[in-house]
């Protein structure tokens, strides 16, 4: 191979002229002097890079293939990595996860977590939490991750679409030990508080979401807004841990995650000549702060991968439950809304009103000199009233016989007791004063006549 024509191309790579590095790798190929065993895979591997750069990633999968076919080039998990990436990028994710599984077979290949972080993510992007979770998992046990926290984050986001919120608290709480940037660490605590609430404990929810927005930069989802004031609710009445946990078929209110997006181009260079940023989904977090995995708090990894595949079944449907969280949380309020109201219309329309035309007869005949301003209806004249006022007999436990309710007018009908020892009975009328009621007339019930 040309080794003056190559490393041009390489300096206009570095460069960041993509397009003229790829007219020099490509005259590579075609140089006269010929390729040696193991050249044709790596001058095809930094054309697939170029084409990738260049926003091509269906060509970028021609070159990653021809690359492959060089049996004598040894970095096939670096060049199936990036066929992963590319298949991806085509939103093509079957093929994506089998080039992802391909590469970290390759026993050479020394960043094995970058494939399990893109098999997980595009294992999520099919709906298949429980696999993508234990594709998580071996990335955040990959001693040369130098960040575990993106595989813990998303790892919680699986065990939360399996409806173990325990281990995604437990993940999450992991990831809290590494540095990361404020804007994930916001997310962070939203998720945690999500999961917090989903557990049933409500108080360190609350501290949680208030720890997302304390510096008053992040704002939360719909569906985090949602938990959060079911916690503080929570809190307020005296339950601050709940006995039992909200099931995920109540929604589980979605995570503080984006649920789509564009993807982000990486370059897996075994050269060490190009930027190394892995690919990550809109809903994989992205930093690069380094940092070593600690074993501090691990139950969430116990899990086999069996049991994990045992819950594969419906989560895209929860999924798909978690989106629009803020339009259901709105369909529902004006739904009781309505119901409200028509409750209400009904109610009135039964004679039902506050106070009641209980409670008014009752403060009538406890003290009829103290209720006459209150109870007694506008319209009724003072020499009317003064009338009415002289047959009632004062009695605090006057007993109501029973009340005929109209949504105008009702009558009820009572028994005071005498001091004496004897009984009165007598008919009240009463009318509607706006939501509630006001006696219009009093008069002496006989029974026998009527």
């Amino acid at each position: 191979m040309n080794n003056e024509l190559f490393n041009r191309a390489r300096a206009l790579y570095q460069a960041r002229d993509y397009e003229g590095a790829l007219g020099a790798f490509t005259q590579c190929l075609q140089d006269g002097a010929g390729l040696a065993p193991g050249e044709m895979g790596l001058v095809y591997h930094q054309i697939g890079n170029c084409l990738i750069k260049l926003k091509d990633p269906g060509e970028a999968i021609h070159a990653y293939t021809q690359a492959t076919a060089d049996a004598a080039y040894d970095a096939c998990g670096s060049v199936n990595y990036n066929l992963g990436m590319a298949y991806a990028a085509l939103h093509d994710y079957e093929h994506a996860v089998r080039h992802f599984e391909i590469a970290v077979s390759d026993a050479k290949y020394d960043t094995p977590y970058k494939a399990y972080t893109g098999m997980g993510s595009a294992l999520m992007k099919l709906g298949k939490s429980a696999e993508a979770g234990v594709a998580f998992r071996e990335a955040a046990l990959d001693e040369g991750n130098p960040d575990p926290t993106k595989a813990l984050l998303n790892l919680g986001v699986c065990f939360m679409a399996l409806d173990r919120p325990a281990d995604a608290v437990a993940s999450y709480e992991s990831a809290l030990q590494f540095d990361m940037t404020p804007d994930i660490r916001h997310k962070l605590y939203a998720n945690l508080g999500q999961a917090y609430v989903a557990s049933g404990q409500m108080q360190k929810a609350v501290n949680a979401f208030e720890q997302a927005i304390a510096d008053k930069t992040y704002f939360l989802s719909d569906s985090a807004s949602v938990d959060y004031q079911r916690a503080i609710a929570a809190v307020a009445q005296g339950t601050a841990e709940l006995t039992q946990v909200i099931p995920a078929t109540a929604d589980m209110s979605g995570l503080d995650v984006t649920a789509d997006g564009a993807p982000v181009y990486s370059d897996q260079d075994p050269y060490g000549y190009a930027e190394q940023d892995p690919y990550y989904y809109a809903d994989a977090y992205e930093q690069g702060y380094p940092g070593g995995y600690q074993e501090a708090d691990d139950r969430f990894f116990t899990a086999s991968d069996e049991e994990l595949e045992q819950w594969s079944r419906g989560l895209a449907k929860q999924e798909r439950k978690r989106r629009n969280v803020g339009l259901k949380v709105l369909v529902v309020f004006i739904l009781l809304v309505l119901v409200a109201f028509g409750a209400a219309v009904y109610a009135y329309t039964q004679g039902f009103g506050y106070p009641s035309q209980e409670s008014v007869v009752q403060q009538l005949f406890a003290d009829p000199d103290a209720a006459r301003a209150s109870v007694l209806a506008k319209d009724v004249s003072d020499e009317s009233a003064e009338a009415m006022l002289q047959l009632v007999q004062q009695d605090a436990d006057v007993a109501i016989d029973g009340v005929d309710k109209s949504m105008g007018e009702s009558t009820a009908y009572v028994t005071a007791d005498t001091p004496e020892g004897g009984q009165v009975r007598y008919k009240v009328s009463l009318v509607r004063d706006m939501i509630g009621w006001k006696v219009a007339g009093v008069e002496l019930y006989f029974p026998s006549q009527n």
